[in-house]
């Protein structure tokens, strides 16, 4: 059997670059060779593609972070440059090597590499909002996880919320910032917020993920500060009544039109709230799989993860997670992620090996998946004549 040339798009152009290169070290380590041919292709933090020279093993955020501060300004740029064609072609990526010549066009070696399929491993903007999920639909290759619109509405949490709203889902209560309705209008601004919503408040960039940016803030002045924090990271920002005592609950899909919901699991942080530091840089957080919730309270939890899903049209993979108030058991839907943290140990991986599913099964379901919604959309038509 003909192995499928895998090409495994990572890094990329967001603060959630390190999470993205440790998910890309889970895939590399457990794709299996006899089966796939895997191609490392890098997003340098620049927005530069590359073929890597070699795949990355660093398994968490963590280990990307310190690799990165010991190479420092010292670490050596690739020779080969990647360029996906937006157009259907057999050569689907370009690859320039320069390495012997880096500033001369004349001797750049350029070669043209098929690909069978497209596993994008980006997370945050640049990368899991569509962007590049139009750029594999221009060049026509099925890809991992979902399209472009979904993307979008995946990674916006306003529009997200407008979806699930629509959808008859329970969301938390919830003002949108832009920046600039926000500056020279600080004051006022948040004395509105607190009227509309009351304090505690959590306050998130639109778009971006891995908690980067997010902050809990229970009065005036922190309000202020957390919405200026999150305005370094988007032009958006999503301000959320926080709910008492909450419980953070997760659940995983898997499918394309009749997805499948893993089992729940929660999320015990040692902190204050599920941080990107908690998420990443400490092993404090406990996780609890299955979560423990009465049975009926579980099986609500699973159709709304599917509703959420389909309210997006999803497609390949995505985790939902919810809010739930310890007291009265009230549940809400948070938000959607499209690629969400995809290393072993991650919820997403973690929740499907608890479901029956282990890490390398994982992967070929979700490669199955991407070509068969490929084969099922070049049934369509593109011309009428």
């Amino acid at each position: 059997m003909k192995k499928l040339r895998v090409g495994i798009i990572y890094g990329g152009r967001s603060g959630e670059h390190e999470v993205s290169v440790a998910s890309a070290a889970a895939i590399f380590k457990h794709l299996d060779r006899e089966r796939y041919e895997p191609i490392p292709i890098r997003i340098e933090k620049d927005g530069r593609w590359t073929i890597a020279d070699r795949p990355p093993v660093a398994l968490a955020a963590a280990e990307v972070i310190e690799q990165a501060r010991v190479q420092g300004a010292h670490a050596a740029r690739p020779g080969r440059s990647a360029h996906m064609l937006p157009y259907p072609s057999e050569e689907r990526l370009l690859t320039i090597d320069r390495s012997r010549a880096p500033e001369s066009h004349e001797n750049a070696h350029v070669t043209g590499l098929g690909l069978d399929v497209v596993f994008p491993v980006l997370h945050g903007p640049y990368g899991e909002d569509g962007t590049v999920q139009g750029l594999l639909e221009l060049a026509n290759i099925p890809y991992v996880g979902a399209g472009v619109l979904a993307s979008a509405v995946g990674m916006d949490k306003a529009v997200m919320k407008i979806v699930f709203a629509a959808r008859g889902l329970p969301i938390v209560p919830y003002r949108v910032v832009l920046r600039h309705e926000w500056s020279g209008h600080e004051r006022a601004a948040a004395s509105a917020l607190a009227d509309a919503l009351g304090f505690p408040m959590f306050v998130k960039p639109a778009n971006l993920g891995s908690s980067v940016g997010i902050s809990k803030a229970g009065t005036h002045g922190a309000l202020i500060a957390a919405i200026e924090l999150a305005l370094e990271y988007d032009r958006k920002v999503v301000v959320e009544l926080a709910v008492p005592d909450a419980r953070e609950i997760e659940c995983a899909l898997l499918g394309n039109d009749e997805p499948a919901a893993s089992v729940a699991g929660e999320i015990v942080p040692n902190r204050e709230f599920y941080d990107y530091e908690a998420k990443y840089l400490d092993d404090g957080a406990e996780l609890r799989i299955p979560a423990p919730l009465a049975d009926e309270h579980h099986a609500e939890i699973r159709r709304m993860a599917v509703e959420a899903f389909r309210a997006i049209d999803g497609a390949g993979m995505a985790r939902v997670d919810f809010l739930v108030e310890r007291g009265s058991g009230r549940t809400y839907v948070n938000e959607i992620n499209t690629i969400p943290g995809f290393t072993t140990i991650s919820m997403y991986a973690k929740l499907w090996a608890a479901s029956g599913v282990p890490y390398p099964a994982l992967l070929e379901r979700l490669i199955e998946l991407a070509v068969d919604r490929h084969t099922d959309k070049q049934r369509l038509k593109t011309s009428v004549l």
